[in-house]
């Protein structure tokens, strides 16, 4: 997603101490658990509106005070959340029946029904509302695509309300990964009186939303860096929820994190490059699984006019010249790993061998600068000796090295390229890059479902990269249409998308597989990682 920050960091407010005549039983019920912690996050929240999300700290805060259909347990498995029990699917696994728990109850009392997720994806969908990421419903849900594009009428969508507690969904194609999706926020459900009461100010403030998940949020609008989660005394499970206050607070720095953690501010630090290499020997520094990667965006087409990153030439040389090991090493320099291709290690595997998709699929434009320079050399032929672009990324910091450290790489190996490097918020630099209005993009991504399918349709003609590939587009409806319910040869097309994306027409440029390192306080825990959907969940998070 998206999308979304990798980095993300928790911590727990300072210890209450005890006077000099507590008891040792005092003393061991103080430490039992901590119900007050503090979350870090490097960049800002941007909405309380589950359909408008952009972002990982979105995914994260949505994921703690909204509850979907299904979530992630700890050992990465679909499990029932708002919804009762795992969904009935029909032999042709095209319809989903889903029962919803009748307890669930939002923040202001009211019963969550099916209702509420029949409205909130009627409204996902609605294109004047043009959200994001509705691409996910209309690769997904019967007459969501025609909806989107109006030409059908938004009451056609195939969700339907059988009764309070039982939701009807009917898909386009059989898709194996569907009951996934539904643990991404932009499904979460939403109530109806409170969205039209506000309208477009609905999700501006914490004021302007009733949540039905773990947590609450209080005093966050906007222009806020900080705001507190509270314990929903309302949610349906809220005896699993040991934190009765989760503080926030946007820290952009790094090194601000690690001195924060140093000082015993927070229980958690995440850390990235030097830090990280300094500290692999700490008896607090953990290293957690992460689907994310780093890769950059080409956009072949900016403002109605053609980039140089038209030019397939351009785009090889580009992908082949960028010493990713250096990069790994000695810039990120966090445990992360080298990634050649758009679908990460250890992430999804072959239904049929179990085979991993990386494992299987093999390298893709490896780092090799004789091939890059003969590339360019071609390039130059058709573009001029003096070829100018501009690298967009995020102030994140580590972003910020990782694009001067690729600037650099160019213009040293590729004689007559130019790079300049853009750093923008990431809410900014997301919009321009939603709006096609940049050359070259460094961001991350994380698989919104768990399928190679979720990162590749974004390459899908037609994409705001301006990404153009008839093999390409043959091969992913292989996938989606021809052989849905034929899961070995789905498998194939897909290995085969990805090479006619990344190897045959280098449509981006993966970079890295991204590694949470972090140091972490012992006392912590139930912090679970996840690879898709939500990175975190904070449900069962406290400290000893």
């Amino acid at each position: 997603m998206k999308k979304l920050s990798k980095f993300f960091l928790v911590g727990s407010l300072m210890a209450t101490f005890l006077s000099g005549c507590s008891t040792a039983k005092e003393t061991k019920e103080v430490k039992k658990e901590s119900t007050s912690l503090n979350m870090m996050l490097n960049s800002e929240l941007t909405s309380l509106n589950t359909a408008a999300i952009l972002n990982t700290p979105d995914a994260i805060i949505h994921t703690g005070v909204f509850e979907g259909l299904y979530e992630l347990n700890e050992n990465e498995e679909i499990v029932p959340a708002a919804a009762k029990e795992m969904p009935k699917i029909s032999e042709d696994g095209l319809v989903y029946t889903i029962t919803l728990r009748e307890e669930g109850k939002w923040s202001n009392g009211d019963p969550v029904t099916a209702k509420d997720f029949e409205y909130a994806w009627k409204e996902f969908i609605n294109p004047e509302n043009a959200y994001v990421y509705n691409f996910l419903m209309s690769e997904t849900i019967k007459n969501a695509s025609e909806i989107s594009l109006g030409e059908k009428a938004i009451d056609e969508l195939g969700v339907k309300t059988l009764d309070d507690y039982t939701l009807e969904v009917t898909l386009k194609e059989p898709k194996p990964f569907f009951t996934s999706l539904l643990a991404f926020p932009a499904f979460f459900p939403q109530h109806k009186e409170t969205v039209e009461t506000y309208k477009k100010e609905y999700g501006t403030t914490s004021e302007k939303v009733v949540f039905n998940g773990p947590f609450i949020i209080k005093d966050w609008d906007q222009a806020k860096s900080n705001f507190v989660l509270e314990k929903n005394e309302d949610y349906w499970n809220k005896e699993i929820v040991k934190a009765d206050e989760i503080n926030f607070e946007v820290i952009k720095e790094p090194s601000t994190a690690f001195n924060l953690f140093e000082s015993g501010q927070l229980d958690i630090a995440n850390l990235s490059g030097e830090m990280a290499n300094q500290n692999k020997d700490n008896p607090n520094f953990k290293a957690y699984p992460s689907s994310t990667m780093n890769y950059i965006r080409l956009n072949q087409e900016r403002q109605k006019k053609k980039t140089p990153l038209a030019n397939l030439n351009l785009r090889k040389a580009l992908a082949l010249s960028v010493d990713k090991e250096t990069l790994v090493n000695n810039i990120i320099a966090d445990g992360s790993t080298v990634l050649n291709g758009a679908i990460t290690k250890d992430f999804v595997s072959n239904p049929v061998t179990k085979k991993d998709f990386r494992e299987e699929a093999g390298e893709r434009l490896p780092y090799n600068l004789e091939e890059a320079k003969t590339y360019f050399a071609k390039a130059k032929e058709e573009l001029g000796d003096t070829i100018e672009l501009e690298l967009m990324t995020v102030d994140e910091s580590s972003y910020q090295k990782m694009a001067e450290s690729l600037q650099g790489q160019w213009q040293e190996t590729l004689e007559g390229l130019k790079v300049t490097v853009k750093s923008l918020p990431t809410e900014t630099a997301l919009n321009l890059s939603s709006e096609s209005d940049y050359d070259m993009f460094l961001i991350y991504w994380t698989p919104d479902y768990q399928d190679p399918i979720s990162t590749l349709n974004t390459m899908k003609s037609p994409n705001n990269r301006h990404y153009v590939s008839e093999a390409f587009d043959k091969e992913l409806d292989n996938a989606v249409v021809t052989y849905a319910n034929d899961l070995e040869k789905r498998w194939d097309s897909l290995v085969e998308a990805e090479k006619i994306l990344m190897a045959d027409t280098a449509g981006m440029i993966s970079l890295s597989q991204n590694a949470n390192a972090v140091l972490q306080n012992p006392d912590v825990e139930g912090l679970n990682y996840h690879t898709f959907a939500s990175p975190i969940s904070l449900k069962q998070l406290y400290k000893k």
